[in-house]
């Protein structure tokens, strides 16, 4: 049993979906899956459709003329838990999520007294839905990148669905979740809980 099973966690995931809310999205509907698999492990949160918000292009913390993101950097700041989802457009990362890790690039030059990114000791983790194959490309896409810029990653940390190549079903679509996605999310979430405890409980060395 872990000892911090009870301890509180918060997370966001960000959608990256092309299409602004409140039509329906693939994308979204895994991140909320998602996002309810870690509440079963004491998360609570949010999702974000960056689609809805005028992220500005850049790689600052702010980009000011009324840039969107320094509000939800906030959020993601105030979390333990980042997750980021996408979908797969011509077998890669949508440019609305290649556009967050652009902006996360910044953390790069933050850091706390101790010298250590502002991201170190949160956890993230992938969520990637798409009609081709490619998932496996697109979550190394972006475990790269958001390593990089601080964040840590648990064992299985991403949970995705493709569809058979030329068919044109949406995840979204399905009459159920497929077994095979519902467990591996569970798992993403179960790891991810877990590594998120034991960093709130033992951070990173001083940089």
């Amino acid at each position: 049993m872990d000892p911090n099973r009870n301890t509180p966690l918060r997370a966001v995931a960000l959608v990256c979906t092309l299409t602004p809310s409140p039509a329906p999205s693939s994308a979204q509907l895994l991140a909320e899956q998602t996002m309810a698999a870690l509440a079963e492990h004491g998360v609570t949160g949010k999702t974000v459709r960056i689609a809805d918000h005028d992220v500005r292009p850049g790689v600052q913390t702010d980009m000011g003329d009324g840039d969107a993101w320094p509000e939800i950097r906030d959020t993601v700041l105030g979390t333990d838990i980042l997750i980021l989802s996408t979908p797969i457009w011509l077998g890669h990362p949508s440019s609305i999520a290649q556009r967050v890790l652009e902006r996360l690039d910044a953390e790069i030059s933050e850091s706390d007294d101790e010298g250590r990114m502002l991201t170190y000791g949160k956890v993230a983790a992938v969520c990637v839905v798409g009609n081709e194959d490619g998932a496996h490309k697109v979550s190394a896409d972006l475990f790269q990148g958001l390593n990089d810029v601080g964040f840590s990653l648990a064992p299985n940390a991403v949970t995705y669905w493709v569809g058979e190549a030329m068919q044109g079903t949406d995840y979204q679509d399905l009459d159920k979740t497929p077994e095979k996605t519902a467990a591996t999310t569970a798992t993403l979430a179960a790891n991810t809980a877990h590594l998120a405890r034991r960093l709130k409980s033992a951070s990173y060395p001083a940089s």
